[in-house]
């Protein structure tokens, strides 16, 4: 019940919409903000000069450490990720090097933006996130869902939860949950892939941010009709074709999958208590979940971070100071043209800026005047899910089996099933 209140239940706070672990953690953030940046430097620095250390050295006194050895010690690509993240970090906060690197745009965006805010939510999510996961509540409506999701998203029940703990919290809550339970082995690669891509949803207070920003907020319901939907028919159709489809059907942990199929002759709910039960019989207590918990606050500080600052901030700079998006935007306009959104050519690098950053979208979109088209931009950004300052870079961090080119074709195909069916729907509403 702790686990359903913090992480889904939706409180009304100063007249904004958010739920209790984004509160606490948008209030630490406020008091820390000051040394946030700094301090987020530091700790960058110790997983540099750690990582470093453990994967070429690998010393035998940390060698026998699991924790440490799952923490510090990885792939030679990872290691200069992690060593370039760094880098930016602190070129960004001693206003070193090249302006473009450390901007308010690009390096100043994430440093004193978005890696505070992860800062505070992955401290508080990780903490709590066995309370969601530990004790019976997946099993009980991974029972329940099953004969819903199965046919029409090819996901086990259970699914349900992350989804709906992305909606109400944010999209990186629901791509740590996946992520956990992968490495549990309750989902298959090609279930996590699914997951991970098609249902870390954008949070319903992100979503009310890009509306306020694009100044739209009189349209707010019929923008979220018009989200859901779309987003409902991307969920259907990705998982059914490549790279989505591809993914094996295998365990990353053997012998631990979950059956909810098997009925025993017990009714759904029956059956779903029952394994509720089991599993939260099998918890060990208080002790193992709080060590569960900083475990995940560790895995995510230190894998996520150092990944977000550099591969966001070189996606910012190419958005920012290269024509790079422009081009790749280029064969939207007659696809816009066609579908009669107005002022089409500066919509159609919009398309695909979201790939860099969720909130690229509506910066650039803030400059068109017509109503309609930013409608339009509105709500692809939202529905397009993959972007490498947030999602994308925490997907490619974390243990769930898709490749960086995996996260570009899904975002381009998200890109194209969602346009026309988010136009047919302006087309209806203004």
């Amino acid at each position: 019940m702790l686990g359903i209140f913090l992480f889904m239940v939706p409180l009304s706070i100063d007249g904004k919409i958010t739920i209790p672990i984004a509160f606490v953690a948008n209030q630490l953030e406020g008091l820390l903000i000051g040394v946030l940046p700094a301090l987020m430097t530091v700790l960058l620095l110790i997983v540099a000069l750690l990582s470093a250390w453990m994967t070429i050295m690998k010393p035998q006194s940390l060698a026998e450490n699991a924790f440490m050895r799952s923490l510090f010690e990885v792939h030679p690509a990872w290691l200069i990720v992690r060593i370039v993240g760094f880098i930016f970090a602190a070129m960004t906060l001693l206003e070193m090097g090249p302006v473009w690197i450390w901007s308010e745009y690009t390096g100043g965006l994430l440093l004193y933006e978005l890696i505070p805010l992860l800062f505070s939510i992955f401290l508080f999510a990780g903490l709590f996130l066995p309370l969601l996961l530990n004790f019976g509540l997946l099993e009980l409506f991974g029972v329940m869902l099953n004969k819903i999701m199965r046919p029409i998203f090819t996901l086990p029940g259970r699914s349900s939860i992350d989804c709906l703990a992305s909606w109400m919290g944010d999209g990186t809550i629901g791509v740590l949950l996946t992520n956990k339970q992968y490495e549990q082995g309750y989902y298959t690669k090609r279930e996590a892939a699914v997951i991970g891509t098609t249902f870390s949803v954008v949070s319903i207070t992100f979503s009310i941010v890009i509306l306020t920003y694009l100044e739209l907020e009189h349209l707010f319901v019929p923008y979220y009709v018009t989200i859901v939907l779309a987003g409902f028919v991307a969920a259907v159709i990705c998982p059914r074709i490549p790279p989505l489809s591809r993914k094996p059907n295998t365990y990353l942990v053997a012998n631990k999958q979950i059956e909810d199929t098997e009925t025993s002759g017990l009714s759904l709910f029956q059956l779903g208590m029952k394994k509720a039960l089991q599993r939260a019989n099998s918890d060990n207590g208080f002790g193992r979940t709080a060590k569960d918990g900083f475990k995940n606050v560790f895995d995510m500080w230190f894998g996520v971070i150092p990944v977000v600052m550099a591969l966001g901030t070189i996606a910012l700079v190419t958005a920012e100071h290269t024509p790079v998006f422009e081009i790749l935007g280029a064969p939207f306009v007659p696809l816009l043209s066609i579908m009669q959104v107005p002022e089409a050519a500066q919509a159609a690098q919009t398309m695909v800026v979201g790939f860099a950053d969720m909130f690229l979208p509506a910066v650039i979109g803030s400059g068109i005047e017509s109503e309609f088209t930013k409608f339009v931009i509105a709500c692809v950004s939202v529905t397009q899910l993959i972007y490498m300052s947030e999602v994308g870079g925490l997907l490619l961090a974390s243990k769930l089996p898709v490749s960086f080119f995996d996260l570009v074709i899904i975002f381009l195909e998200r890109t194209l099933i969602t346009l026309p069916i988010i136009v047919l729907m302006a087309h209806l509403i203004l």
